[in-house]
């Protein structure tokens, strides 16, 4: 599979021959200045939860090419009263798409909308097919839950995981996730971007490679083949 990183929690990939975007926040993100947000495809845009820096170019991507947004009730209907399609999902539910399945599952966060309203419960994805499995984590603290996902879902080729702490768990606590969800190929995420979450990188990938586990840490705008 390849994976594109576009700076923050975003990521880009092909399943099933179709494209398929998570979290986009592109154009805000001084870090992702070099990315063209219009040249970016997509058939489905997934969206973890409500926050701006998760979703600020949904609309814009998804008036362009069409692609139906897959994310929780809240979020979905609120993207309906701008007439972009939409498929509603909610914690423990899966639904099989033309790519594959998605279950939404459990993370432990806040949400709210840009506009204030409320953006429902937030959650992390698992997406697989007959060819690959892998977990999104979204915005989340190191939870329990981690635990079913390899009672519940194929085995993960990978897993996408917040590493910067502060608004989700740090990297020390990612290491403990990736042995709940039984997976130690972990690409990071929710790092670096502004004064909050920046990190040391170095570090991060000590403490993973320590434990046996190898920590991808891509430059934005970077494919990798996974």
């Amino acid at each position: 599979m390849q994976l594109t990183f576009y700076g923050h929690a975003c990521f880009g990939l092909e399943m099933g021959g179709k494209h398929i975007l998570i979290d986009p926040f592109i154009s805000p993100n001084p870090l992702a200045a070099a990315i063209d947000v219009d040249s970016i495809p997509a058939d489905y845009i997934l969206v973890s939860h409500g926050h701006q820096d998760h979703l600020a170019d949904v609309e814009r991507i998804a008036k362009r090419t069409g692609a139906l947004i897959v994310s929780n009730y809240e979020v979905t209907s609120w993207f309906g009263a701008k007439e972009l399609k939409g498929h509603p999902l909610n914690h423990g539910g899966k639904k099989s798409f033309d790519f594959g399945t998605v279950k939404y599952v459990n993370a432990i966060h806040t949400s709210s909308l840009p506009d204030g309203s409320n953006g429902g419960d937030p959650g992390g994805f698992v997406l697989w097919n007959d060819d690959s499995c892998f977990y999104f984590a979204g915005d989340t603290a190191l939870t329990m839950d981690m635990k079913l996902l390899p009672m519940t879902c194929p085995k993960l080729d990978f897993a996408i995981l917040p590493i910067g702490d502060n608004f989700t768990m740090g990297y020390e606590d990612a290491v403990i996730a990736s042995d709940f969800i039984e997976c130690n190929k972990i690409v990071g995420c929710h790092y670096d971007t502004f004064g909050y979450i920046k990190i040391d990188t170095s570090a991060a990938q000590k403490t993973f490679s320590a434990k046996g586990k190898e920590l991808i840490l891509p430059a934005i705008g970077e494919t990798l083949n996974i």
